[in-house]
């Protein structure tokens, strides 16, 4: 495995991801900003946080896949999440993951993960966008 990840102690505890990812290899996988939208791109659950980030990662594991790489490859996750601070965000993102998370194998705890809330994504019913870094051998 070219990938990893750990916690070194006194950094914040406990958190769903590891703080730090090591990858050693010669190919870096770089899977552009996944939305909500299937390979049509029709709109995959409009207005559902949770179904969304659901999408986003399936979307972002065929782009894994299509380089050869999976979750196990990934060494950096970021989400771009529209009106973070409302009421029971936090709580739609994260079922977002456990709904998927044994589906697509991811990792537990994650990789590094950034979560980065933003006022508005490209188009009005895009509510979460992910991309992912990966290292292979």
């Amino acid at each position: 495995m070219s990938v990893e990840t750990f916690s070194p102690a006194n950094m914040f505890q406990p958190t769903p991801y590891h703080h730090v990812a090591v990858g050693t290899g010669t190919r870096h996988v770089h899977v552009a900003g996944q939305i909500s939208r299937d390979g049509d791109a029709t709109r995959i659950a409009t207005g559902d946080l949770t179904g969304q980030v659901a999408q986003v990662l399936r979307n972002t594991a065929l782009g894994l896949a299509g380089a050869g790489a999976t979750f196990a490859d990934v060494v950096r996750l970021r989400f771009f999440l529209t009106d973070a601070s409302a009421p029971g965000r936090v709580e739609a993102f994260m079922a977002g993951i456990d709904l998927v998370a044994d589906e697509l194998g991811l990792p537990q705890p994650l990789p590094p993960v950034s979560v980065i809330g933003i006022d508005f994504l490209f188009e009005p019913d895009v509510l979460v966008e992910l991309e992912a870094y990966a290292v292979l051998d």
